[in-house]
């Protein structure tokens, strides 16, 4: 059986007893004192919006209790682990006055460094194997651009600096850690460009409800 025919148990569709049980752990930790009046609207907002069970996890995982929706098991060949592997690529990706795109199913190695000068570079992890369980991604941004797409079943970590640029965090704040799935560090530094780290885009399928993942 392919990946495809798999389902994501983070893309499966939420119920309105699960959005419950979460809404009563929120509750719960703002009675004790973890969450005040205000993060608690922002979560109960978000939380009334979520559609899957992807979107509810991160709402409770910083309040030191377990996800009050218990995910299905996904079968063994679809596992993050199964991300793990391979003959590394190249460990450079260097624009100068130009564009660098890597994305498809390249292995990214241990270390990759990215360098934008005046130019632009975009490093697609959508479908991206690691030759190791930890990377680190240093991205650094003159005058230019890094844009680095993380699927979400990969756990990231930003901790990169901008000066008269911006270093955005557009993932999903707060996500667990994957069992058994890859960690990319992402660090570096923006010098009035911008490095930008985000997940997939959606799009709607026709004829469906449901939003899917962009490849």
């Amino acid at each position: 059986m392919s990946d495809e025919l798999v389902p994501d148990p983070r893309q499966m569709r939420a119920s309105d007893a699960d959005r419950e049980k979460v809404a009563q752990v929120l509750q719960q930790a703002h009675g004790e004192g973890r969450l005040d009046l205000h993060e608690l609207d922002e979560r109960l907002a978000s939380l009334y919006a979520a559609k899957t069970y992807g979107e509810l996890v991160p709402l409770t995982a910083d309040l030191g209790v377990p996800p009050p929706t218990v995910l299905p098991v996904p079968a063994h060949h679809n596992l993050p682990s199964s991300r793990i592997g391979g003959a590394p690529g190249s460990s450079t990706s260097f624009a100068f006055w130009s564009g660098v795109e890597r994305k498809g199913e390249w292995v990214v190695p241990p270390t990759h460094t990215a360098v934008a000068v005046m130019g632009g570079i975009q490093l697609d992890l959508t479908k991206a194997r690691f030759a190791q369980a930890e990377t680190t991604i240093h991205a650094y941004a003159l005058m230019g651009g890094v844009e680095i797409i993380v699927p979400e079943d990969i756990t990231v970590r930003i901790d990169g600096v901008g000066f008269m640029g911006a270093f955005e965090d557009a993932t999903h704040k707060g996500a667990p850690t994957i069992p058994g799935g890859p960690v990319v560090r992402i660090t570096g530094f923006a010098m009035m460009g911008a490095v930008e780290v985000k997940r997939p885009k959606r799009k709607k399928i026709k004829g469906q409800k449901r939003d899917e993942l962009e490849g």
